[in-house]
């Protein structure tokens, strides 16, 4: 399948540049086209504004800047788009007729193979592909402002969509770093759904006098984990937003109780924003009012959506998550309150709608028993099995709960005869972004680092059955991999790469080593030299670099990677899965790294000096005395003794090495320094104990 690579956005306001911008830096061919010149201008000027902000803040350079900007074409009248586009993404005003009106025109200025996308927030996908021309070619998007910056995206397709299209579509999205949510064509899609009617029931509790405006958001923020309250975010999105979206979901649903509350169609009227700067101390009687209240809402609309098998909850929890950021989904919130707790508010709520709104059975039918989350899929393939690790609010982080459902998902392939292949890939822009370092935390400072053993000896049990495994195994490694996700992807026999391809082990400068075999597996892939160069100066190594030390097996183009895939599923494991020394013995990185981490210059190395024979003005190795100096002295002798041991060990016994040493550098003082530091963002201290 021929991937999405030409895409025109029809509407240079703020959406449409921001999905034109969004586009572009994801090097794609964009595009931007409104109906006349100064409004193309003026969706360049916004995305020329964002970009020099970027620079400043140092997100982009200069020369990147150039390049994307240059991967827009501005183009005057939608019949004016290009013949040939993949894929063409209306952000026109939410109207259905101004809408249908811009596909009839694409659809006699784009060729058969065009696909169509709506980015819309309320209207019906279904209407819309039924008056596109296309309907088979056509998705709803639900892109959340600002496009560049929100990692959201909703995939609505319609009934008539082809499986083609739909997968071309969501491929595209994943290739933007979104997090894609795929949900049916109902009123509000998903985050809408509930968060609407959260905004218009703090309007409600605003009219009824229960507290002021600056007390429900400030009350709000408390309940939910959140930065803004819902008065402070309709200020930031515009009141007028808010009543139209909550008006519309009212008429779709059928549920009055939604109807735009008066003070909200006051302020729209009178063109003004809501007063949130009056003094936000409230009582503890207001504060139980206003928050089970809005979390009824919550709860109850949450459990409508999946009971209307809209999407998952766990889809529903990550659309809050990502989408709105906040701390916990409507799901994990009420195993928070707890199951009983939130069927009472559920009820409460639906009191007050007095008909035309029900708490569903899902709900009424769970008891006190907590929601289970799935954040491990497998889906399975002639043949290949696809293991997807599907925690992008958390960039897949390994904690408990992945590592125990990893670990069922590949005894469930590995016991499966039909499967020969199993891949193993992480949802959104990450494929897994290290470990769970709150976990971590948390256990030194309750004294419980046999815990942090135990989960760290288990998932060393994980890993063995894909080292272990008879099926061929491949790391999609398409995106970040930090730490313990690197370590995943090493335990595979094959891991393919793209050019978003990002690896690093940071552990040195976190105060730990890596301990699910991030001091084994390297060297017996690269060499010991470039082990050290990896593990021990935790240098990060783009896609390149990383092909060239042998880390990433296959780097492919994007489009290349499903037939890549296939190519060695076909061709079975390796004869040599650790040949000990690079790829590419011809790579600068590869001569530098086993020239200057010899074993000889080791001893100086870890005293801080440079060796002998290399100049310390020298980038590189400026760079790698940099590197080391910022590392936890403990850290750095341990793994670098792990390293070390792999000359004289199988990886079996580096293994067991590895973990025997874990419960020493959990106690030290500098490894709650240095994962502490991370959390907090700031640059640890170590004291050397």
């Amino acid at each position: 399948m021929q991937p999405i690579q030409s895409v025109a956005i029809v509407g240079a306001g703020n959406m449409g540049s921001g999905i034109a911008q969004k586009t572009a830096q994801e090097e794609f061919d964009v595009q931007m086209v409104d109906r006349e010149q100064q409004w193309v201008d003026r969706g360049q000027d916004i995305i020329a504004t964002f970009l020099d902000e970027a620079v400043e803040r140092r997100i982009f350079r200069e020369a990147q800047v150039e390049a994307i900007k240059g991967r827009i074409t501005g183009v005057v009248g939608v019949e004016n788009t290009a013949t040939d586009t993949d894929l063409v993404i209306e952000a026109v005003f939410e109207d259905f007729d101004v809408k249908t009106a811009v596909f009839e025109t694409l659809n006699s200025a784009c060729g058969d193979d065009t696909i169509f996308a709506s980015n819309t927030s309320s209207l019906s996908v279904n209407e819309l592909a039924k008056s596109s021309g296309r309907a088979d070619k056509f998705v709803g998007l639900h892109f959340f402002f600002h496009p560049a910056k929100n990692r959201l995206i909703e995939v609505i397709p319609a009934k008539s969509s082809s499986a083609q299209t739909i997968e071309k579509v969501v491929q595209y999205c994943k290739m933007l770093g979104k997090v894609v949510i795929v949900c049916a064509d109902r009123p509000g899609f998903v985050v809408n759904r509930f968060f609407v009617p959260w905004l218009n029931e703090a309007c409600l509790l605003l009219e009824e006098g229960i507290a002021s405006s600056a007390q429900i958001d400030a009350i709000s923020r408390k309940a939910f984990s959140i930065g803004l309250g819902p008065f402070g975010l309709m200020n930031l999105t515009g009141p007028p937003i808010a009543l139209h979206s909550t008006d519309y979901l009212s008429e779709q649903l059928k549920t009055p109780r939604y109807h735009g509350a008066q003070n909200l169609r006051e302020l729209v009227a009178e063109n003004k924003m809501w007063e949130i700067s009056q003094d936000e101390q409230y009582d503890e009687s207001q504060y139980k009012i206003v928050s089970e209240r809005l979390l009824g809402v919550v709860f109850g609309v949450a459990a409508q959506i999946v009971d209307e098998e809209i999407c998952s909850m766990e889809d529903v929890d990550r659309g809050a998550k990502v989408g709105l950021r906040w701390a916990r989904g409507p799901f994990e919130l009420m195993n928070k309150v707890g199951l009983e707790n939130a069927h009472r508010m559920a009820n409460q709520y639906a009191e007050l709608a007095n008909g035309g709104w029900e708490v569903p059975e899902n709900l009424s039918n769970q008891g006190n028993a907590d929601w289970n989350f799935k954040v491990v899929d497998t889906s399975i393939d002639n043949g290949i099995a696809t293991i997807t690790i599907n925690r992008p609010e958390a960039m897949n982080a390994l904690n408990e709960t992945v590592m125990a459902q990893l670990g069922s998902a590949l005894d469930n392939v590995n016991s499966d005869s039909s499967v020969s292949t199993i891949v193993l890939d992480g949802a959104g822009k990450a494929f897994v972004a290290g470990a769970d370092v709150k976990f971590f935390v948390d256990k030194i400072r309750a004294d419980s680092i046999s815990d942090i053993y135990d989960f760290t000896a288990f998932g060393h049990q994980v890993l063995d059955k894909l080292e272990s495994s008879s099926k061929t195994t491949i790391a999609l490694t398409t995106g970040l991999a930090l730490g313990g996700g690197l370590e995943l992807a090493l335990a595979c026999d094959y891991r393919v790469g793209t050019r978003r391809t990002q690896f690093r082990f940071p552990e040195t400068s976190i105060g730990i080593y890596p301990g699910l075999g991030g001091s084994q597996r390297p060297a017996r892939i690269c060499g010991i030299p470039i082990a050290r160069w990896a593990v021990l100066a935790g240098n990060f190594m783009d896609a390149k670099t990383a092909s060239d030390l042998g880390m990433i097996t296959h780097l492919v183009d994007v489009a290349a990677v499903d037939d890549t895939v296939l190519q060695i599923s076909n061709q079975g494991k390796p004869a040599n899965k650790y040949p000990g020394q690079a790829a590419n013995l011809q790579s600068p990185v590869v001569q530098f790294a086993n020239n200057f981490f010899t074993d000889s210059n080791m001893a100086d190395i870890m005293k801080g000096v440079c060796p002998q024979g290399f100049d310390v003005e020298d980038k590189l190795v400026a760079r790698q005395m940099k590197s080391l100096k910022f590392t936890a002295p403990i850290a750095l002798v341990k793994a670098s003794e792990l390293i070390d041991a792999t000359s004289s060990t199988d990886l079996s016994a580096g293994l067991a090495l590895e973990l025997a040493g874990l419960n020493d550098i959990f106690s030290t003082a500098d490894s709650l320094e240095g994962l502490s530091a991370l959390i907090e963002g700031r640059r640890p201290t170590y004291s050397n104990q």
